[in-house]
């Protein structure tokens, strides 16, 4: 039985820079975290302190708010389980590999929206959640 996943929010002081792709386009294909990435028109290019990649346009708005033109923070919460091996997870925008020890984030309690960080990145960018405290 795997451990049940923790609420997670995302540092205050963590602002990832952000542009919409509001073009006529068939999407964007690329490489990324050991396979094919896809973007879609109205999907975000995010710039997460030199880490770049797409975001699904609903997840995005479900998830983020604009602290200033083109800043953003993550104001969601997060659910999260650290992997006990190495494997992969089926994201929105494609698949992501991961090793073990590595944390499998989602922005649904159910798993759902999912996507993998490294444990030193999951530390620096998210810290446990009260869901019995008010959002700032």
């Amino acid at each position: 039985m795997s451990p049940p996943r923790q609420r997670f929010r995302r540092r205050p002081d963590q602002a990832v820079t952000a542009v919409q792709l509001r073009l006529d386009t068939d999407g964007l294909v690329y490489r990324k975290w050991g396979d094919l990435q896809r973007a879609r028109a109205g999907d975000w290019l995010v710039d997460n302190d030199g880490d770049v990649y797409t975001v699904a346009a609903d997840s995005f708005a479900a998830t983020y708010r604009e602290v200033s033109p083109g800043r953003f923070v993550k104001s969601a919460p997060v659910w999260a389980v650290q992997a006990g091996s190495a494997g992969s997870v089926v994201t929105r925008e494609g698949r992501t590999h991961h090793a073990a020890g590595d944390w499998l984030v989602s922005n649904q309690p159910d798993g759902g929206d999912a996507y993998a960080i490294s444990a030193e990145r999951f530390a620096q960018l998210y810290e446990p959640d009260d869901p019995g405290l008010s959002a700032v």
